[in-house]
């Protein structure tokens, strides 16, 4: 078990969660408490449940990307108000990203908040979506568009639900655990070069998390509200939820993020600030972690059209999160939308010497 300690609420990274959770439900007083679970993930929720004891109920719910709406959000509110919860109920969600950001904004607004306990049980939710108070859903218009900033009272990462799932969404994941890595450099980069090329199911899963939970949660102590250095966390992002949007989500979070990841060092290469060795010592990470380096949707138009509906544009500028270095990546950086276009042009093929032209 690994507890972290940068924010104002415990992060734990642990085998069976359930025992922890029940204990901070006990330390903080809280006589009664429901359970949101996504449906894919009940074996995972039920432990939960019943550590908590007494009267919890469990209240499951059809999830995925595409299902992030505020339709969902509508059931799940009423389903808050039918199970009698009151302000001082402590909610729990279990799930990946999508359950985190869902039931972490229906938290935010039921009753204009009450107590809100993350499990995550998915790599991407683990390292990116549990942590920072980032709560939401999508609107036909893009990605995370309606939501709150609303800290969780406790977050608690199942490394046991990584073993039941699918390697493809384990990699998915990855594409997170690559962006921390790029935003730390140093040893957290040289690290993932040295696992990178061994079987996923050897991989240190509880000190890998806890790592890339460590960078995350010192940046998000500087900056809760994402008023400055925050936007670091969206490298790759802003060509990444493009790429989700166009394909009507069915091209995966950490897919799009992976391909986000070229784009922001292509970029980066293009405006001088990326050398071409660390850019290929990211192109490499990519390929030993079998993620995607092609852009999956070929329409340049349609991709500037959709980043422009990116939370990070300002006065309709679109602006950028790069890398200068590993370990140094610039926020707010704007460029020419032909060097944009230039750059989606590189991503309908796979990395080449014209790469680095």
């Amino acid at each position: 078990m690994i507890q972290l300690d940068s924010l104002d609420y415990p992060i734990v990274v642990d085998d069976a969660v359930a025992a922890h959770v029940a204990a901070l439900a006990q330390r903080r007083g809280y006589r009664s408490a429901v359970v949101l679970a996504d449906a894919n993930v009940l074996a995972r929720a039920k432990p939960v449940a019943r550590a908590l004891g007494g009267k919890t109920q469990l209240l499951p719910f059809a999830l995925g990307e595409r299902r992030k709406t505020l339709r969902t959000l509508e059931r799940v509110l009423e389903a808050l108000a039918a199970a009698g919860v009151e302000r001082r109920t402590l909610v729990v969600g279990v799930g990946g990203g999508v359950a985190g950001d869902l039931f972490g904004f229906a938290a935010a607004t039921y009753m204009r908040g009450v107590p809100f306990v993350n499990v995550a049980t998915s790599l991407v939710a683990m390292v990116d979506a549990s942590i920072g108070g980032k709560t939401g859903v999508d609107l036909r218009a893009g990605k995370n568009l309606a939501g709150a900033f609303r800290d969780p009272v406790g977050v608690f990462c199942d490394i046991g639900a990584l073993a039941t799932l699918p390697e493809r969404q384990l990699r998915e994941g990855l594409a997170e655990v690559l962006k921390h890595a790029i935003i730390e450099g140093d040893d957290v980069f040289d690290s993932l070069e040295t696992l990178a090329p061994h079987p996923l199911k050897k991989w240190p899963w509880e000190s890998v998390v806890a790592a890339s939970l460590g960078v995350k949660a010192a940046i998000v102590a500087e900056d809760r509200l994402e008023a400055g250095m925050r936007e670091t966390l969206n490298l790759g992002h802003t060509f990444g939820h493009a790429y989700e949007l166009l394909s009507g989500y069915r091209v995966s979070h950490g897919n799009a993020v992976a391909v986000g990841l070229r784009a922001a060092g292509l970029l980066a290469l293009r405006t001088g600030r990326f050398t071409a060795t660390e850019h290929l010592r990211v192109l490499s990470l990519l390929a030993l972690l079998g993620l995607p380096m092609i852009g999956p949707v070929d329409d340049p138009g349609a991709m500037l059209a959709a980043m422009g509906a990116d939370k990070k544009t300002r006065e309709g500028k679109l602006r950028f999160v790069v890398p200068r270095a590993l370990g140094d990546v610039e926020f707010g950086v704007t460029v020419p939308a032909r060097t944009v276009r230039a750059v989606l042009g590189r991503l309908r093929e796979g990395p080449g010497v014209a790469e680095f032209r």
